[in-house]
């Protein structure tokens, strides 16, 4: 982006007083006094003026009603699902300054929200709640509106909003596109009072929505796989037929030899069939199982849905041999159910990174108890990967292959943690959506049920789960007929049940119930020996995810992260990496590249010395783990990576434990003696 893009893409709060002047000069008709705006707001304005909105406005028009709202967020599932945790992860930043964000469909109607609880009021004063549109249309220049409008990241601060009742906020906003075809899938809002203005919000906009469209687009690979996968039988059979399979949006992406000269046959255009048979594209409307209006040279009897899991991932084309062509198309009214995806079949707590004793043990317990189905309770602080954990457990289950639903408890109403729970019928309440709603629970059925923040459920609806529980059934809201739900459960807080138990926020019966197996899922500052191995991790996860060259950690930095106490855990982690990789362009990160947080942390690291010296202060443990490393390079002559393969931890980590235990020398004289100068 150019610097004079950039100038155009931020606010500058200095110039607030000189803005209002010229805003309120263009409400008093003096439409050329806008010397003072960056083009991206004079135009916006503008836009305004001519769609005549008015910039009396206080707030955003009232929310749609509630089914209104669930048939748009139906609408929007995918784009809510790969958005809530990359939303969730920015919790602690929105409260920390006082910010709330929000997640938009295409048109501005707020799907969601995270963050900061006590600016609740202020935002349901303006209408900053799902359900309302804050278009430009509806809502004058702001920042989710003009980012629609002009398909880039925009800051708006304070009194660049058009509407009078709105200048009290400063908002940053970025678009979603969907990277298949590149469309405004919705916008990421990030929004404050005025006083709460930083330019890094937008930076955080950014990067976020960069973060969901690549989960989208991981997302959409994994369905197009398990789509190819379910029909690479009938693409490599020898058979006449044509056969082109078509992803769930109606595209081509596979088609076997036969297909071009066949549907040329039919009489498709030569541009189809002679150049690019992968430019078909098929009308499909969401919650139809086939597409819809069809050239006349297809018949609709020669598509055949793919399903699995509950989810529509394509379609194949049977286009039959004119001769004996009857008997293939009897199959074309099946459905045919996909074999389950390589991940299901032999993933076995593969996500956990780390060799420290605490998590191994852990893990070594939740194998043992997978296959079981007994409730399992995960103890854990707030970024340990809980949800992490929860996944691998319940791939590793008897229930595997079934769907594992998840809900977090805090953070939302009793009334609608109530409905998300349960479900409802139609009718039930005011706005409920018609034919009522599959509930949590019974969206588990045949699979694992993950509640995280188990501890947030509210004291009334934690009997109505217990029952559940015992007579594994459930009534919706507003039905007096149960229905049967067999699910595991699996349940994640970061507080202490037994004391919540005792101070009555917490039922024994119930906190009994859960804990029939509890697993401790260790913090990071309990599992230092890991943070090399994570940080290579996510170091590897993030420059393929941003298309960045190769990056080396060095090891005072890593020396650094580990003298970190890491209150965030394995989240903060993730997000300190991925920052200093977006924001440095060395390709040996150091310790300059760090927040400025880790300054202080620097300075204490132990500096070279004697090595006499230094095993002085050091604990008998700690005494002892240097021996060990010292007496391992002196049997493997200083080569680094055999004493760390014999240690059993990664080089990384050895590189760490040797500037901690000033062992660099020795290391070296020992290479030098042996004439091995490398330090490999």
């Amino acid at each position: 982006m150019s610097r004079t893009a950039m100038n155009q893409t931020f606010s500058v709060p200095e110039k607030d007083p000189d803005i209002m002047a010229s805003w309120e000069r263009f409400m008093n008709g003096d439409v050329s006094a806008t010397s003072s705006l960056r083009d991206l707001i004079d135009q916006s304005w503008r836009r305004c003026h001519d769609a005549d909105i008015d910039h009396r406005r206080n707030q955003a028009p009232p929310p749609v009603k509630q089914d209104t709202l669930h048939a748009l967020r139906d609408e929007c599932a995918e784009l809510i699902e790969a958005s809530a945790p990359v939303m969730a992860s920015a919790r602690d930043f929105l409260g920390e300054t006082s910010t709330v964000m929000v997640l938009t469909n295409s048109t501005g109607l707020i799907l969601s929200q995270e963050g900061d609880v006590s600016l609740r009021g202020a935002a349901e004063n303006v209408h900053l709640l799902p359900g309302a549109n804050w278009s430009e249309f509806t809502c004058g220049t702001n920042a989710i509106g003009t980012a629609i409008e002009i398909g880039r990241p925009i800051q708006i601060h304070s009194n660049e909003h058009y509407c009078s009742g709105i200048k009290r906020w400063s908002c940053s906003a970025s678009i979603i596109k969907n990277p298949c075809d590149g469309s405004t899938l919705g916008v990421i809002d990030v929004s404050g009072l005025s006083h709460s203005y930083s330019r890094h919000s937008l930076a955080l906009v950014v990067a976020t929505a960069g973060r969901i469209e690549s989960r989208i687009a991981q997302m959409e690979m994994d369905l197009r796989y398990r789509l190819l996968e379910g029909c690479m039988d009938r693409l490599t059979a020898h058979s006449t037929d044509g056969i082109v399979v078509l992803d769930r949006h109606g595209r081509a992406i596979k088609a076997n030899t036969h297909a071009a000269v066949m549907l040329a046959d039919l009489g498709a255009p030569q541009s189809l069939t002679r150049n690019n048979l992968f430019s078909l594209t098929l009308d499909w409307r969401r919650g139809h199982d086939l597409p819809e209006h069809l050239p006349p040279w297809i018949q609709k009897e020669w598509l055949t849905p793919m399903n699995a899991g509950g989810k529509r991932l394509g379609v194949i084309l049977t286009i039959p041999n004119r001769q004996g062509a009857s008997a293939k198309l009897a199959r074309a009214s099946t459905r045919i159910a996909l074999p389950p995806s390589e991940p299901e079949r032999t993933r076995i707590f593969p996500k956990l990174v780390g060799q420290a004793p605490a998590l191994l043990l852990a893990a070594a317990r939740a194998r043992q108890i997978a296959k079981s189905s007994v409730p399992v309770l995960l103890l854990g602080e707030t970024g340990v990967g809980k949800e992490v954990f929860a996944r691998d457990l319940h791939e590793a289950s008897a229930v595997g292959k079934g769907p594992f639903i998840a809900l977090n408890c805090g953070g939302l109403s009793r009334d609608l943690l109530t409905s998300e729970l349960f479900g409802y019928a139609e009718g039930s309440f005011t706005g409920a959506r018609r034919g009522g709603m599959m509930g949590k629970i019974e969206a588990a059925n045949g699979g694992t049920l993950f509640l995280d923040e188990i501890g947030e459920l509210p004291t009334d609806l934690q009997p109505l789960f217990l029952r559940v529980l015992e007579e594994r059934e459930i009534c919706r809201i507003g039905e007096v007929q149960p229905r049967k739900v067999n699910f595991r459960l699996v349940a994640a807080t970061n507080r202490d049940l037994r004391m919540e138990t005792q101070a009555s926020r917490f039922r024994m019966d119930l906190y009994y119930r859960l804990s029939v197996i509890s697993i401790t899922i260790p913090p990071l500052r309990e599992r230092s020996e890991d943070i090399p191995l994570l940080a290579e991790h996510f170091t590897a996860l993030f420059t393929k995810q941003y298309g960045l060259p190769s990056r080396h950690i060095s090891a005072d930095i890593m020396n650094a992260l580990q003298q970190h106490d890491w209150p965030g855990n394995i989240r903060e982690l993730r997000n300190v990496i991925e920052g200093i990789l977006l924001t440095s362009a060395n390709e040996t990160l150091t310790k300059a590249d760090l927040p400025p947080e880790f300054s202080a942390l620097t300075n204490k690291l132990p500096s070279t010395g004697n090595s006499d010296t230094s095993s002085s202060a050091l604990t008998p443990i700690e005494n002892a783990e240097r021996e060990t490393i010292v007496r391992m390079l002196r049997t493997h002559h200083g080569n680094m990576t055999a004493v760390a393969r014999e240690l059993g931890i990664a080089k990384s980590t050895l590189y760490v434990k040797m500037k901690i235990f000033q062992l660099e020398n020795i290391a070296h004289d020992l290479r030098a003696s042996s004439g091995n100068i490398k330090p490999y």
